[in-house]
C-alpha cells in the first residue's frame, strides 16, 4: 500500500497504521520520501525501524522531475541510507524527453546505492501514448530491476482485463517484471480490485501494490485483506508490440539499441525509416526469419535474447536532435544526444492529471 502524508494516515500513528496492515494482509509499505530535490523527513530511520519490528517493509518513493537528476538521486540515496528496503522512482510527465537527465540520474543513483540494490520504476503504463518517455533509459541493464506501471484501469477508463494485456503486451519488450500498481483511489468497485488481484496472479506478477492508503474506503481495504480464488483455465493475453516503417518512440529507441548489440548500427533515432528496416532485414536473415523489414513477435523473441547496446546520452546544444552514435570497440557505450523522438508529444494521457493529493508534491 502506498502513503503519500503520513501525519494524514490514521492521524500519523504507527501503531495504528501497523494494526490495520496485519489486518488486510499488507506487508510491504511505500511511503514518499522525497519531491525533486527535497528530501521528506517523514521517511526517518525510525519509522522504518518501527516497521521492521512489526515485519513489514518500507519502501520509499520519490517524484521526480528531471530538472536536477544529480540532486534528486542524491534524494533517493538518501531514504537508502536511513534503511529503506526498496526504492521507487515515481516518474511521470516531466521527464518525457529528458533523456540526458534520466541517464544523469539513474547512473548517479546506482554509484551512491550500488549496482544490486532494488529498485523500481513506477510510470505511465501504456508505454505507446509515451513515445518521448525515456523508459529504455530507466529500465536499461544497470537501471532499474523493476517495472511498477501505474495500471490505474478506472481512471484511464477501460476494464481491468483489458488494462493489464495492454499494460504487459507494452511493457515487455523491456524485460523487468511487473509488479502491477492498482488502484483504490476514485470509487474502484470492490469486485474490479479482486479481479485486479486474480489477475495478478494468473500474469505470475511478483507483487501487488494500491494507490493509496489515504483514498481507500473501509471496503476496499476488506477487499485486499480476504483471499480470492485463482482463475482456473484463464491464458494471460499478452504479445509485443509490433513495429514497422512509420513507427517512433521509446520503444524504437530501444529496438535499435538490441539492432546494435546484433551488429546492426545505425544512428539512435526512435524513428522507423528506410534504415531501420534494412537493419531489421538483416538482423531476420540471419536469424533464418521472414525478411519483412517490420519487428513482429518472432523477431522480438530473437532481439530480446540480446543485451541492448548501453547508450550515454548526452545534452545537446540546439535542442534534442539524434547525432550519429559512436564506440570506441563493441563494448564501449554508445554516446548520443536525445533521440529525435524525444522531441514527440504523449499521444494521450491516458492517466488523467493527479490532484496534489496523488501527484506528490509537497502540500
Amino acid at each position: 500500500m502506498w502513503i503519500w502524508i503520513l501525519r494524514s494516515t490514521n492521524g500519523g500513528s504507527v501503531p495504528s497504521i501497523v494494526a490495520q496492515s496485519r489486518r488486510y494482509n499488507i506487508r510491504t509499505l511505500f511511503i514518499k520520501s522525497g519531491d525533486s530535490r527535497n528530501y521528506w523527513s517523514q521517511f526517518n530511520r525510525g519509522l522504518v525501524s518501527a516497521l521492521h519490528r512489526a515485519g513489514l517493509r518500507a519502501c520509499a518513493w520519490q517524484y521526480v522531475y528531471g530538472a536536477y537528476p544529480a540532486a534528486e538521486a542524491q534524494v533517493g540515496a538518501q531514504a537508502v541510507h536511513n534503511g529503506a528496503d526498496c526504492l521507487v522512482i515515481d516518474a511521470e510527465s516531466e521527464y518525457e524527453g529528458r533523456y540526458a537527465a534520466a541517464y544523469t540520474y539513474i547512473t548517479r543513483l546506482r554509484q551512491l546505492v550500488g549496482p544490486s540494490y532494488p529498485v523500481a520504476l513506477a510510470g505511465f503504463p501504456y508505454v505507446h501514448f509515451h513515445p518521448a518517455f525515456p523508459y529504455s533509459v530507466f529500465l536499461a541493464p544497470g537501471g532499474a530491476q523493476y517495472n511498477q506501471p501505474q495500471m490505474y484501469w478506472r481512471a484511464i477508463g477501460t476494464s481491468v482485463d483489458q488494462n493489464y494485456s495492454t499494460t504487459y503486451t507494452q511493457n515487455r519488450i523491456y524485460k523487468r517484471p511487473i509488479l502491477p500498481l492498482g488502484q483504490t483511489y476514485g470509487g474502484a468497485p470492490v469486485a474490479e480490485i479482486r479481479r485486479f488481484r486474480q489477475l495478478a496472479q494468473a500474469y505470475q506478477a511478483p507483487g501487488v501494490s494500491w494507490w493509496s492508503w489515504q483514498e481507500t474506503s473501509a471496503a476496499a481495504f476488506q477487499a485486499l485483506g480476504r483471499p480470492v480464488a485463482g482463475l482456473t483455465g484463464y491464458q494471460p493475453r499478452t504479445s509485443y508490440p509490433p513495429l514497422g516503417p512509420g513507427s517512433r518512440g521509446d520503444r524504437v529507441v530501444w529496438a535499435q539499441q538490441l539492432l546494435w548489440s546484433a551488429g546492426q548500427r545505425q544512428p539512435i533515432t526512435g524513428y522507423y525509416g528506410p534504415s531501420t528496416t534494412a537493419r531489421v532485414r538483416s538482423f531476420q536473415a540471419s536469424r533464418g526469419l521472414a525478411q519483412t523489414g517490420s519487428i513482429d513477435a518472432a523477431t522480438w523473441t530473437r532481439l530480446l535474447a540480446l543485451t541492448p547496446a548501453k547508450v550515454r546520452w548526452v545534452r545537446s546544444g540546439g535542442g534534442a536532435t539524434a547525432v550519429p552514435a559512436t564506440a570506441r570497440g563493441t563494448a564501449a557505450p554508445i554516446t548520443a544526444q536525445a533521440p529525435a523522438s524525444a522531441r514527440l508529444p504523449a499521444l494521450r494521457r491516458e492517466i488523467p492529471r493527479k490532484p496534489q493529493s496523488r501527484l506528490g508534491r509537497t502540500p
